[in-house]
């Protein structure tokens, strides 16, 4: 089986060596390549080509918000991991444009990084629990200042998309709501179709945005999964 090629963006070396440390434990990953700054990253991720690159934010010169938006321009097979200490809002609405595939915070587990790795690897979405958080507070304020908005989805498709945001895998939401694995993409496409969205990230974001999505689903869902 083919390895899944990462690349590593983050300016402090000790960082990019505990990151390197904790994904080689995976026989499935490979570290093809490390860079400290924006303009290297994007340079290096077209000429390697990686699956997927972990990038820090808080760089010289190219920071890495513009470099994640060059890089999905220019590769765009490659999953973008974003990787860092803050969670600053202006960093957390631009995910959508920018087009990143997940958001973590530098406090996770190593464990958390290889899953969360992985997870961006198959097409998941990927958000910190208190980045959802701060996306929902956000969000709801703009809702209720706009509340004029339409409701594309059907009942199914909003289950979806829930479970979605749980971190549910296609798999899992097919068991959960027996349908076949088929089905679920189906549903998925119909989804990014309404939304006017590219990814699993976008619609959990623009569910957010429409407060279709509330973080004591979340939280019961999430701990209903880790029972069963």
């Amino acid at each position: 089986m083919d390895k899944i090629t990462i690349m590593l963006a983050d300016d402090h070396v000790v960082v990019r060596e505990s990151i390197r440390k904790f994904l080689e434990e995976e026989e499935k990953f490979q570290v093809v390549g490390e860079v400290g700054d924006g303009q290297s990253a994007v340079q290096m991720a077209v000429n390697l080509q990686p699956k997927v690159v972990i990038m820090d934010i808080e760089m010289p010169g190219l920071n890495g918000i513009e470099a994640t938006r060059q890089i999905k321009k220019l590769c765009p097979g490659c999953f973008v991991l974003i990787l860092t200490a803050y969670d600053y809002e202006q960093y957390i609405f631009a995910l959508p444009d920018i087009g990143a595939d997940g958001f973590l915070l530098k406090d996770i587990s190593g464990r958390e990084l290889i899953n969360a790795t992985q997870a961006v690897f198959r097409g998941e979405s990927v958000l910190h629990p208190s980045v959802t958080g701060k996306v929902m507070k956000k969000l709801r304020a703009r809702a209720a200042q706009d509340p004029a908005y339409t409701e594309p989805l059907t009942g199914r498709e909003k289950e979806v998309l829930l479970l979605v945001a749980a971190g549910y895998k296609n798999k899992e939401i097919a068991k959960t709501l027996y349908v076949s694995v088929r089905t679920v993409e189906a549903h998925l496409g119909n989804i990014f179709a309404k939304l006017g969205v590219t990814s699993r990230t976008e619609a959990i974001l623009e569910a957010l945005k429409k407060d279709w999505i509330l973080l004591d689903q979340l939280k019961s869902m999430e701990q209903a999964r880790v029972i069963n």
